[in-house]
């Protein structure tokens, strides 16, 4: 065996302290017996030293610190770690999780439209009135608000995993403003530039549609009548963490990037701000959450939407995208019904299986999850970037007698589960290359008439030996993941915008923003230096103004969905 994995099977049967052994994805037997998908990659890699990897992927940190590609993590400004292995994943595996994705995503929404209209699934008794009425997520100001081509989720991430047996299992899902696929875009970018032989013999599918496959969907959204719509992206500003990923869509798109203050609601329409005049604005794709949008109608106190947006949604003079209450979809325990939602909605049956989950609000679940509780993962329903989440068998007793008040306390707030093995995939890290625990997030783009999902996904990876939590926030990166040996995609894509785009003034701070669209939206990477659209810096600002948005974009980065699994 070559240098590179010296000792990868032998630290990959002791990698975990728990009783089940995760499934590998290069060498699932724990020897030397490489799985079919990484039969080309491994060779090319095991002739490679480590100090000559360790390279490459110091190369890759220091592209994404030029590039501006960072997270906050413990409130430093860090590269996101990119490793340079990429996850593989074959043509017919990935069948599989594309038709589950999709089939997943056409149920909720017909959930999400029964929730917000008719509640046939409660009326049938196949799910309780009392699970949608007491989610967090629920906003009784979204009923009978939804796009002239009836799609509440434009985009979605569908987190899943390979089990113990290497079968895929939907983790969680995230239909609200689901994260991440800048890191998509970004990863496949530098790693076509670190690998660029292999691309070619292995018959990578791109991922450079997704642009032109979004704003085809946006698009699609808009109100009736409107022939050309204007699409802009909502971004909550560059205190968020996910600012980067605002920046990039919307100038791989071709579309305006604006903030709250630089749109204004007049006549039941909403209308941008630009040195020309008014702009109309017809789609809203919002990367802010649905609490901050419009202080008319949530929080008074928002400076991160505007007042009136849900008016001129609810007169169909805008789409906001994703709509407005989609969270309902994402509370965990409304999780435990999407198999139930599947069979009822599609008369399918679901072709992804979730991971078994314990409803704690079923008094005979709640008495057995408290016996074994040391045996056992607890989430809170509407937790994200592992917040809250308990993992049993590394709990200390007083962190479990803590959790077990909680849950008698209240059962609706928890769901439990097994401690499931995510698998584990070759990952270099300062012992060398070693085992990690990984899970994937596909990205699902729905325009009305097909549910198209973006080959691959964002791979993330727990660094941390034992790890099985993956998020950015406790110390865990990404790989580029790799379908292959399937032909790419073929067919017209939808175009981007070929006109120049709106100049854009706002309100509070004259800036201007010019924005060209891009030939090629992957050309565009290297260009984008910390992606600062905006001219002006934060301390040009209003102080007073400034200090209520950056709490304020803190208090939703807390709660969003930004690059967090669990």
């Amino acid at each position: 065996m070559g240098t590179l994995f010296d000792g990868y099977a032998t630290t990959q049967a002791a990698a975990t302290r728990r009783r089940t052994e995760p499934w590998d994805e290069m060498f699932p037997g724990g020897d030397a017996s490489v799985r079919g998908p990484y039969r080309e990659l491994y060779p090319a890699l095991a002739r490679m030293s480590q100090d000559e990897l360790r390279g490459r992927t110091e190369a890759l940190a220091s592209s994404y610190l030029a590039q501006g590609v960072t997270f906050d993590f413990a409130g430093e400004e860090r590269p996101f770690p990119l490793d340079a292995i990429p996850r593989v994943i074959s043509a017919s595996e990935w069948s599989l999780v594309e038709a589950g994705v999709a089939q997943r995503v056409r149920a909720l929404e017909r959930f999400l439209a029964d929730v917000y209209g008719p509640q046939h699934a409660v009326r049938d008794g196949v799910v309780p009135a009392a699970l949608i009425s007491s989610s967090t997520h629920y906003h009784r100001q979204a009923a009978g608000i939804v796009a002239a081509n009836g799609v509440r989720i434009q985009v979605a991430g569908i987190d899943v995993i390979r089990d113990e047996q290497g079968d895929w299992r939907v983790l969680e899902d995230n239909v609200r403003v689901p994260s991440g696929v800048s890191y998509v875009i970004s990863n496949r970018r530098v790693m076509a530039e670190t690998l660029p032989e292999l691309f070619t013999s292995m018959r990578v599918r791109p991922v450079g549609d997704y642009p032109s496959r979004l704003l085809h969907a946006l698009r699609a959204s808009a109100p009736e009548g409107v022939e050309d719509p204007t699409v802009v992206v909502l971004t909550p500003g560059v205190y968020n963490s996910a600012y980067y990923e605002h920046t990039l869509l919307a100038r791989l798109m071709g579309v305006e990037l604006v903030e709250g203050r630089d749109l204004f609601c007049s006549g039941g329409r909403v209308w941008m701000r630009t040195t020309a005049g008014p702009t109309r604005v017809d789609v809203i794709y919002r990367r802010v959450d649905d609490e901050f949008l419009d202080p008319q109608q949530f929080r008074p106190d928002s400076v991160l939407g505007a007042p009136g947006l849900m008016l001129a949604a609810r007169l169909g003079h805008v789409t906001i995208a994703n709509a407005v209450g989609n969270g309902v979809a994402d509370d965990k325990l409304v999780y435990t019904y999407v198999p139930d939602l599947i069979r009822y909605y599609l008369d399918e049956s679901p072709i992804l299986p979730n991971v078994d989950t314990w409803r704690l609000e079923e008094p005979d679940a709640l008495a057995e999850v408290l016996d074994r509780l040391d045996e056992l993962v607890v989430k809170p329903v509407d937790g994200s970037g592992g917040k809250g989440l308990v993992v049993g068998p590394d709990a200390s007793p007083a962190e479990l007698d803590r959790l077990r008040s909680q849950l008698v306390q209240d059962p609706r707030g928890w769901i439990a589960q097994p401690v499931v093995q995510l698998s584990t995939i070759p990952t270099l890290v300062d012992d060398g290359m070693r085992p990690r625990h990984a899970d994937l997030r596909p990205f699902a783009v729905n325009d009305g008439d097909d549910v198209w999902v973006l080959p691959g996904g964002l791979t993330r990876v727990a660094l941390p030996e034992g790890q099985l939590v993956v998020n950015s926030s406790q110390g865990g990166g990404s790989k580029d993941t790799w379908v292959i040996d399937g032909a790419p995609l073929t067919g017209p894509l939808p175009e981007l915008r070929t006109g120049p785009a709106p100049i854009v003034a706002s309100q509070a701070t004259s800036r201007v923003r010019i924005r060209s669209v891009p030939v090629d939206p992957l050309d565009l990477l290297p260009r984008v230096p910390g992606i600062h659209v905006l001219e002006s810096s934060p301390q040009d600002e209003d102080e007073p103004m400034r200090q209520q948005q950056q709490q304020q974009q803190q208090q939703q980065q807390a709660r969003a969905e930004e690059v967090s699994p669990c």
